[in-house]
């Protein structure tokens, strides 16, 4: 067992944090108040092939692992979780649902602009009557002749409005249930496709959520990825990594705010002296850095289980729930570490604070995530 980061993944991490500090740290509060998707920086993000991570380079990927795609995630959301949040969406959920269920055709068509981030995708799955409950579902494709129609609406899409490309599931087959459902590819420009209203949030503001519209959108045969009817059970098997990527990203915020933390309670003074000196500050920092150790071991786990195409299901659902609500707890207390200036702007603390909540909502709610690792525990071999 290698706790040890490789030389190279050590300078991956330097790579991009060195990217997050010089690109995003300083319009943080920009996109944040007036809500700007910094389609520059996720451009910039693409050319360092930090979109691309976990597919292969004849791809236009990187041909890195979890564990490299986590410290990406980790450093990232460090500085801003709403950037971390756009490139889990569009690498995990979006370009991985390509490579996972698509055909050779559409991995080489798709994958290579996604990866470069010559292209933004997104994905859709949720429906204002459907979120946990997937197979709820009401968006629908039918087959007309050699296309298929879809009609219906999705809500909380991340990256909406400013995507290229997006993978979307609809129900085929009411009868079949979770069976019943395919995916789709929708390219922007495709008549029959658009994006509805762009939510306003309490956090994660540079990030485009909004909804996707379907009314008599017509795709050809071509569009459908993976085979008829198995859409949903792909995105189960998608979203097994994509809990790696939310639990990295969660890892990131909390230690964004811990930092932030640490480094306040050294330079506030109460009493002729620092606050760091202060028992009851000394017993919340450790707190703090001993759960993010916790999470940040529980993320690379399933990492290094992904990478070696174990099953992870168990595992990543684990690492998603300890690791965002330990960085719900770690915000928390960074805000109260600031007293009352944790409530202002002025300060970076407030923001992660806002961000952070997310993390137990997104891909899977902390009671969803809960229910997954309960289920794996009591099946029976």
């Amino acid at each position: 067992m290698d706790f040890e980061f490789t030389p190279e993944q050590t300078h991956l991490r330097k790579s991009v944090r060195e990217f997050a500090e010089q690109e995003i740290r300083p319009h943080v509060l920009e996109w944040d108040e007036d809500e700007i998707f910094p389609l520059g920086a996720i451009k910039k993000a693409g050319e360092l092939g930090l979109l691309g991570a976990i597919f292969p380079e004849e791809l236009g990927g990187a041909g890195l692992g979890y564990i490299e795609y986590s410290i990406i995630m980790e450093e990232l959301a460090r500085v801003d979780p709403s950037v971390g949040l756009i490139v889990a969406a569009h690498c995990s959920l979006c370009t991985n649902h390509i490579y996972v269920a698509g055909n050779d055709e559409q991995r080489r068509k798709y994958i290579p602009k996604l990866a470069t981030g010559e292209w933004i995708g997104c994905w859709s799955l949720t429906e204002s009557e459907s979120g946990s409950d997937a197979a709820g579902m009401r968006t629908k494709a039918v087959r007309d002749g050699s296309c298929w129609v879809l009609d219906g609406a999705k809500v909380f899409t991340t990256n909406a409005r400013h995507a290229d490309v997006c993978v979307a599931m609809a129900v085929t087959d009411r009868a079949a249930s979770q069976h019943g459902v395919s995916a789709f590819i929708l390219e922007k420009g495709v008549p029959g496709f658009q994006f509805g209203k762009q939510e306003n949030k309490l956090g994660m503001r540079a990030s485009a959520t909004g909804e996707v519209i379907f009314t008599d959108c017509r795709v050809p045969e071509s569009q459908l990825v993976g085979k008829l009817g198995e859409g949903f059970v792909d995105s189960l098997r998608i979203l097994d990594g994509g809990r790696i990527s939310i639990a990295a990203l969660s890892v990131g915020t909390a230690q964004g705010a811990f930092e932030a933390a640490l480094k306040y309670s050294k330079q506030r003074k109460q009493f002729g002296r620092p606050i760091s000196e202060f028992q009851a500050i000394q017993q919340k920092l450790a707190d703090m850095a001993m759960e993010i150790d916790a999470a940040r071991l529980l993320t690379y786990r399933a990492g290094w289980m992904k990478d070696r195409g174990q099953r992870v299901t168990r595992e990543s659902s684990m690492a998603k729930l300890f690791a965002s609500e330990t960085a719900v707890r770690v915000a928390n207390e960074a805000v109260q570490i600031h007293g009352g200036n944790g409530f202002i702007k002025d300060y970076p603390v407030e923001k992660f604070y806002r961000d952070v909540k997310l993390c137990t909502i997104g891909e899977g709610t902390s009671e969803i995530q809960r229910l997954v690792i309960a289920r794996q525990l009591l099946k029976t071999e």
